[in-house]
């Protein structure tokens, strides 16, 4: 099975005037096709610049950054922004849905900047919808949605272009036990039937378990890798 994430030697500096703040220290990690990975660590590990490096939001200072097969280490904004709506879907703690439209136009506003027609982006909206159990809810706005329905249409949102990967940044966060755990089997789900490649970062051991794999990252760097 072919990797479609690698980072190697990945280096990401900060300058606080003359000093520099090395958020990552040559971090290497290989995430296969398919696979179901948990990036774990406290705060101020680097799990956030490496989630931010694989997922095109940033560039590292020093290594390289394979996804799918294409190094993108040193591309361009604009290249990273279209690899990044083509390849990988997001979902953050925070629901991030926009609160004047419906569950409906929020899936559908990603698939806007991809130049997908108009009828294809309702026809998609309506099928991811329909897959995260919310067929009744699409014309609901965020405020007339529970929480585990707001973090449904976010995972629909980041469904709607068919990313290959995933990638779940604290995804219960905000969520009760129960409704994070729904959540979660919704993710193993995505990940056994529907064969995408998910990157859950988190600081949760509870959480982390439910990945294939840990790779447990502390100052800046992979420290040890743990299959569950």
């Amino acid at each position: 099975m072919k990797p479609v994430i690698e980072l190697k030697d990945v280096w990401k500096t900060y300058w606080m005037g003359d000093n520099p703040v090395h958020a990552l220290r040559g971090l290497t990690l290989e995430i296969k096709n398919g696979e179901f990975v948990a990036i774990q660590g406290p705060s101020g590990s680097g799990k956030s610049t490496s989630m931010n490096l694989v997922g095109c939001l940033d560039t590292p200072t020093k290594g390289t950054v394979w996804l799918d097969g294409k190094d993108i280490s040193k591309m361009s904004e604009s290249d990273l922004a279209t690899i990044r709506g083509q390849k990988i879907g997001f979902i953050f703690q925070k629901f991030n849905l926009i609160p004047t439209l419906t569950a409906l136009e929020n899936v559908t506003l990603p698939m806007t900047f991809q130049n997908i027609p108009s009828e294809k982006r309702i026809e998609t909206a309506k099928r991811v919808l329909t897959m995260v159990g919310l067929a009744d809810r699409m014309t609901h706005k965020p405020n007339e949605l529970s929480g585990g329905q707001q973090q449904r249409v976010a995972i629909a949102r980041a469904l709607a272009v068919d990313p290959p990967v995933l990638l779940a940044d604290e995804p219960t966060g905000n969520l009760d036990s129960v409704t994070g755990a729904q959540i979660m089997k919704f993710l193993r789900e995505l990940n056994a039937k529907h064969k995408k490649t998910i990157v859950l970062v988190t600081h949760d051991d509870k959480l982390a378990r439910e990945a294939d794999r840990i790779a447990v990252i502390k100052d800046g760097k992979i420290v040890r890798q743990i299959k569950t």
